[in-house]
């Protein structure tokens, strides 16, 4: 398939372009930090921000998608599942 869009530099605002599931884990990183994050079922969510940040999400919405540059989703306070990482 041609991309028309193939020579257009990407930002931040683009859309995603690229995504993997997530298995939280609170030793193993992202290979590069995320644009945003797909939360499938809700609940919980930690992550460590790209700043080097932890945070908390808590309550998070089943089908939800945040805005967030990560760097890891942390299995240490997350009960959220089904996460998909957008980059």
């Amino acid at each position: 398939m041609t991309d028309p869009f193939a020579n257009t530099q990407p930002s931040l605002s683009s859309p995603a372009s690229a995504g993997g599931a997530v298995t939280p884990s609170d030793t193993a990183t992202f290979s590069v930090p995320s644009r945003a994050l797909y939360v499938g079922n809700g609940g919980d969510l930690a992550v460590r921000m790209l700043s080097g940040d932890d945070l908390s999400f808590t309550g998070v919405s089943s089908g939800s998608f945040l805005p967030i540059r990560v760097t890891q989703v942390l299995s240490t306070g997350t009960t959220a599942g089904a996460i998909v990482a957008l980059f």
